[in-house]
Formats: structure tokens, C-alpha cells, sequence
């Protein structure tokens, strides 16, 4: 049996706190993030960077070669709604690719990171173009906060100067009550209290509560995830 998790997905609304366990655990050395947390050496997919290539490119062809934007609005929404999961489609291709390395799984943690709000199909719609290899290996990390500390948090994280940055982007206000003010979490892990049951999968899971802020203390973040991975590698080999 691995001792580390082959696949991580780690979800909740925009500046939930998604960044900053991402940023711990870089920060954790090998040995010890993998005896406390079960990771591995480990590789981030996070479909934000695509999308803010999409919207680099839209600025370029209006701006600079005259041209019509084919991404997104001059407001900043997609052209399409199929287009939140052609990027869910772009991580599975990812995650296919980084296979192709032989013992890849065996030595690596992937983590898929991403937010979905009912407004574009919420997760329900979003698994649906999740491939079978990453249903079959996944487990679940969900930081849950209500709308109105996404709100609060997204307005501290921002940083203009610096947009396109994983710890510093945000969105307007009247932007993140459209996409995120309403989440399908609850409805889509159902009602078991360990497995979300999707597609013929049980898919482990555990939630980060994080109310009252724990993500934002380095020393009250490493017990919580502490707590949420060994509930987690408990689960996954229960399965």
C-alpha cells in the first residue's frame, strides 16, 4: 500500500483558503509533510492560470492587434458557459500527461485545485468532465466558508498590481456574488459523512471549517490539517 495520497482535490470558494494550505505545504520539508499529511513530493493542477491566459489573450487581441475578443466579455465572463468545464476537460489532460512518466503515482501527489458555483453548474456539473482516473484515485479536501467571508477575505487578498498571482488575485465584488455567492457543496456530497457518491464512485472527503480564519496562522493551520489528512488517509483506506 502507498504511504502517501496519489490524488488530492482541493475545492471551496474563491479565497476560502484553498492558496494558503497550498502554500503550507510547500513550505513543510518532504519527510515531514509526508509522515504528518500523507503527501508526497507533489504537483499542483489549479485552473486558474488557464483562465487568466484566457483573459491575457483577450486583452492582447483587443488592445494590440485590433481584434475580437474569443474568451470573455468586456465585462470578464465567459463568452460560454461550457467553458468552465472545457477547463475541468484541461486538467484531466493535465493529469493524463503528468501519467505518461513512468512511476509517477507511485512517487508523486497530484493536487487538482478549483472553485465552482451553482451559478456555472456547481460541482455537480464540474465532476462530469472530470476523467476516470482522477475519479477513481481522488479524495477530497473541502474548505468550506460562507459567501460572506469569501467576500471579505477575496477584498484583503487582492492585489492590483499583481493580478495574475495564485496568493494575491481577486475578484470585484458584484463579480463574486454572481459566480460564487451560491455553492452546490452540500447537495452534491450528499449524505454520507465520509464518501461523496459519483458516477459509481466513492470518493473520500473531509471539510476544513474554516470559521474562525485558521488558514491565515501557520500555527493553527498545521494542526487543522493535521486533523483533516488522518481523517482523510483513514477513510480513503476504509474504502
Amino acid at each position: 500500500m502507498k504511504k502517501h495520497f496519489e490524488l488530492i482535490i482541493l475545492m471551496g470558494r474563491p479565497a476560502a483558503g484553498k492558496s494558503e494550505v497550498i502554500d503550507y505545504l510547500k513550505k513543510t520539508p518532504d519527510e515531514e509533510r509526508l509522515k504528518r499529511f500523507h503527501i508526497n513530493k507533489f504537483e499542483e493542477i489549479d485552473d486558474f492560470p488557464m483562465l487568466w491566459t484566457w483573459f491575457e489573450e483577450d486583452a492582447i487581441l483587443e488592445k494590440i492587434m485590433n481584434k475580437p475578443r474569443i474568451h470573455s466579455d468586456h465585462d470578464g465572463y465567459f463568452l460560454h458557459e461550457y467553458q468552465w468545464n472545457l477547463l475541468i476537460e484541461r486538467i484531466s489532460l493535465e493529469y493524463e500527461k503528468k501519467l505518461r512518466d513512468e512511476g509517477y503515482a507511485d512517487t508523486t501527489t497530484t493536487i487538482i485545485e478549483f472553485s465552482r458555483g451553482s451559478e456555472h453548474g456547481g460541482y455537480e456539473s464540474a465532476f462530469r468532465s472530470l476523467s476516470e482516473d482522477i475519479l477513481k484515485k481522488a479524495c477530497i479536501l473541502y474548505i468550506d466558508v460562507p459567501f460572506k467571508e469569501s467576500l471579505r477575505k477575496n477584498r484583503r487578498r487582492f492585489n492590483p498590481n499583481r493580478p495574475d498571482s495564485i496568493l494575491e488575485h481577486g475578484l470585484p465584488d458584484n463579480k463574486l456574488e454572481r459566480l460564487y455567492k451560491e455553492v452546490d457543496w452540500e447537495s452534491f456530497r450528499g449524505n454520507d459523512p465520509e464518501f461523496v457518491h459519483y458516477s459509481g464512485h466513492k470518493i473520500p472527503y473531509v471539510v476544513l471549517n474554516n470559521m474562525p480564519e485558521v488558514t491565515d496562522d501557520p500555527a493553527k493551520l498545521g494542526p487543522a490539517l493535521d486533523a483533516c489528512f488522518s481523517t482523510l488517509w483513514k477513510i480513503k483506506n476504509q474504502k
